[in-house]
C-alpha cells in the first residue's frame, strides 16, 4: 500500500508529485525529500518532557521534587519531596522545561529532578 503524497509545505496545495527520493510542487517549486515528511508524520520516539524516571508529563501534572534545590540568587531551598500541582510545559525554553507555583513563589525547574506523582 502506498503513502499518499503529501501537501507541499511551502504553500499548501495538493497538486504534488514524488520524484525519485524526492517530492515536488509544480505550483511553487517548492522540493523537499521524501525522509524529512516521515519524520514529520510520525512522532519522536523521545518527543515530550519526561520527569527523572522517564514518565511523560503533561500540563496540569502533579510533581515531586527528588532531590533539594537551591533558588539561584537566594538563600531559598525547595526541599526534596515537596508536591508541585499544576505545573505547566514550556518546552524550547532553554534547559528549564516546567514552569510551577510553591508555597515559596513561582519557579522555573528542570524535568530531571522531578517525578510524576
Amino acid at each position: 500500500m502506498h503513502k499518499p503524497i503529501p501537501a507541499c509545505p511551502q504553500c499548501g496545495l495538493e497538486n504534488t508529485y514524488s520524484d525519485g527520493a524526492s517530492y515536488l510542487c509544480p505550483d511553487c517549486a517548492f522540493e523537499w525529500p521524501h525522509a524529512g515528511v516521515a519524520a514529520e508524520d510520525e512522532p519522536e520516539a523521545g518527543a515530550g518532557i519526561r520527569d527523572a524516571h522517564g514518565t511523560l508529563l503533561a500540563d496540569g501534572d502533579a510533581v515531586l521534587l527528588i532531590k533539594d534545590l537551591k533558588v539561584k540568587g537566594s538563600s531559598t531551598v525547595i526541599k526534596k519531596g515537596t508536591k508541585i500541582k499544576s505545573i505547566r510545559l514550556v518546552p524550547g525554553n532553554g534547559d528549564h522545561d516546567v514552569d510551577c507555583k510553591t508555597g515559596q513563589g513561582s519557579f522555573m525547574l528542570k524535568s530531571v529532578f522531578l517525578k510524576k506523582a
